[in-house]
């Protein structure tokens, strides 16, 4: 019997390629993306305008690509473009002012925990951009969203699947804040976004 649940173990772990050294894998997601903005739009004195910015959520596909550079260490780049609208909102005010595609990359150093088990947890921390395009005005507002870096944290797992497919779920918190300029600085606003990027999706590894 010790024979046969030897040979039953050696087969099960086969079943499924394990992370290692030198591995590359593809991760394809369904990724939300949720600010958790914080902004008061003020007048060009200072004043508060009594105004807030308000950042809707999307959802959307991504990419993850990842290297390993030992079986625990690996470097994740994530791929993916959102649309968000942006409202001011306050008092009895509820109105759409623009809406802007944004191209959020992040580059993330990771430590894989138990990389060659089936389940597979990880943690990374790393650095973003936040690119702003395709953007429009509305109700006869225009406003100007400043480019910049920010930074993130990242927790996940990986569950392996037959040969070298896996299931993946990953959770990021990202840190990002930007100038906002309305009706060419009459109005203005620094807005903290800090997005969290929740997503599953299917892994190759090569």
């Amino acid at each position: 019997s010790l024979l046969v649940m030897g040979l039953a173990n050696g087969a099960s772990a086969q079943e499924f390629k394990h992370k290692a050294k030198g591995q590359f894998i593809v991760t394809t997601r369904i990724t939300s993306v949720a600010p958790d903005e914080k902004g008061d739009i003020k007048t060009a004195a200072g004043v508060d305008s009594g105004l807030d910015v308000k950042v809707k959520d999307d959802t959307i596909p991504s990419l993850g690509f990842t290297y390993f550079f030992t079986d625990h260490i690996a470097v994740e780049a994530i791929l993916g473009t959102s649309k968000h609208e942006v409202r001011a909102v306050g008092g009895t005010t509820d109105v759409k002012v623009h809406t802007t595609r944004v191209l959020p990359p992040v580059i993330a150093a990771q430590y894989h925990f138990n990389p060659k088990g089936r389940v597979s947890p990880y943690v990374g921390a790393g650095v973003n951009a936040m690119i702003f395009y395709n953007s429009k005005d509305y109700n006869g507002f225009k406003v100007k969203l400043d480019d910049g870096l920010g930074y993130a944290l990242q927790g996940g797992v990986d569950i392996a699947l037959k040969g070298n497919w896996a299931l993946n779920a990953d959770v990021k918190k990202v840190w990002f804040n930007t100038d906002a300029k309305i009706n060419d600085g009459a109005l203005k606003s620094k807005v903290d976004l800090n997005p969290v990027v929740a997503s599953v999706g299917l892994a190759y590894r090569f």
